[in-house]
């Protein structure tokens, strides 16, 4: 393993690590929030206030991770979120990200402005694929995408659902980082003072492949892009509804997940609509801001649909400990996003692989300290709730209740 992750003993390690390697722009990219970046705050703060209740005196020798998702076995609950700006943040860094989500026996999903095609990942990187899916304002630019990834075997589709228009991250104007990169005195100078990024990716790409660009979009479509602040190549779909998940049902023959969902009616009526799973998110705090956490209302999306969806947490997790306190409120898993770039931006694979090995050794360590025998044992009891989530006995459960018969689990 490279030197640099080696000495990460914690995500938090890995972020200093990608902020000292990284352009300014870049780094800001990945790491902050939308307009007051007030939901990227509270997503920590809100995993912070929920506190661990452990029991001792219990035999702890055997602490297994694994879990079933999708019906299908993993070592440990956590797949490796979409993140556009893999391929930028190190040479070909969605092969680097898959590579280890693979080694780890873990899903990794390629996000639609990746800079690696579909294609060539799942031609070079055996394991477990998914794809994240924009709608964009030319639905059939979208469904031409699903069907490709379909046609490649890929798990599952994510549809992302928070982004009716592209949110407000005034920073990637005032630094001035576009795909397809375009030059600015600003960030020549930003480039230049970081000369190991510099070589290792920008230069690397210009003497190769050229600089990246959406690998995915059809060539007609690329053609048409001009460099744009990450993420806005193409305009949003504004005018949406669940009609649009239906068509994508019937289109989609795999494990079909909304992502993005903060509403437990949401989930509901998702499930209603054939859909097989759905990620609780606030898109990171990048999307609206001044949403609540997600892991603040994840118990209401367990106890409103009870096991007939699978429910993914998302947004905010950096400790092992923040894993397992998703599970225990009833999360199926949960997706790592930003730690997993900032693993990738400090030293490619290696790197993305210590941030997983870094989640792993840490919810081992919480749940021996827990005294809860493995990760299928942990439930509500093992946490000390604060008083916004609380339910008090005899409270009103949950008014979308999908399974008949279903009760909700009540915390005192």
């Amino acid at each position: 393993m490279g030197s640099v992750s080696k000495h990460a003993y914690n995500i938090h390690d890995l972020r200093e690590a990608a902020r000292r390697r990284l352009p300014k722009g870049l780094f800001e990219f990945v790491d902050r929030g939308s307009e007051d970046e007030v939901s990227l705050r509270e997503n920590r703060a809100a995993l912070a206030r929920i506190g661990l209740k452990p029991r001792t005196l219990v035999n702890v020798s055997q602490r297994p991770q694994q879990i079933t998702l999708f019906g299908r076995p993993q070592a440990m609950p956590i797949a490796v979120a979409p993140t556009g700006a893999a391929g930028i943040l190190w040479h070909e860094g969605e092969i680097a990200l898959a590579r280890a989500a693979a080694a780890a026996g873990l899903p990794y999903a390629l996000a639609t402005g990746s800079m690696t095609s579909m294609e060539r990942l799942a031609k070079e990187v055996p394991g477990r694929l998914w794809f994240q899916l924009y709608m964009y304002a030319d639905r059939s630019l979208s469904h031409s995408l699903a069907r490709r990834a379909a046609a490649l075997g890929y798990e599952a589709l994510l549809v992302t659902v928070d982004c009716a228009v592209f949110s407000n991250r005034e920073y990637n104007f005032r630094n001035g980082f576009t795909i397809p990169v375009s030059f600015t005195p600003r960030n020549i100078w930003d480039a230049a003072t970081h000369p190991r990024w510099f070589a290792s990716v920008l230069a690397r790409y210009a003497l190769t492949t050229g600089l990246p660009l959406y690998a995915n979009y059809p060539e007609e479509v690329k053609k048409r892009i001009h460099a744009q602040p990450l993420g806005r190549a193409l305009p949003l779909n504004d005018s949406l509804t669940w009609e649009d998940v239906r068509v994508l049902r019937e289109l989609w023959p795999g494990k079909l997940i909304l992502k993005g969902v903060l509403h437990p009616g949401d989930a509901v009526t998702a499930a209603r609509n054939g859909v097989d799973g759905v990620i609780v998110s606030n898109h990171g705090g990048r999307a609206l801001d001044g949403t609540r956490a997600p892991i603040e209302v994840l118990p209401d999306f367990v106890d409103a649909v009870g096991d007939r969806i699978t429910v993914i947490a998302d947004s905010g997790f950096r400790r092992g400990a923040d894993v397992v306190k998703a599970l225990a409120l009833g999360a199926d898993a949960v997706l790592a996003g930003r730690g997993m770039l900032y693993g990738v931006a400090a030293d490619g694979e290696a790197g993305a692989a210590r941030a997983l090995a870094i989640y792993r050794e840490e919810i081992d360590r919480v749940l021996a300290l827990l005294g809860v025998p493995g990760v299928s044992a942990l439930d509500r009891d093992c946490l000390i709730l604060p008083e916004a989530m609380r339910r008090q006995p005899g409270g009103d459960p949950p008014t979308l209740i999908l399974r008949e018969g279903f009760r909700p689990q009540r915390t005192p």
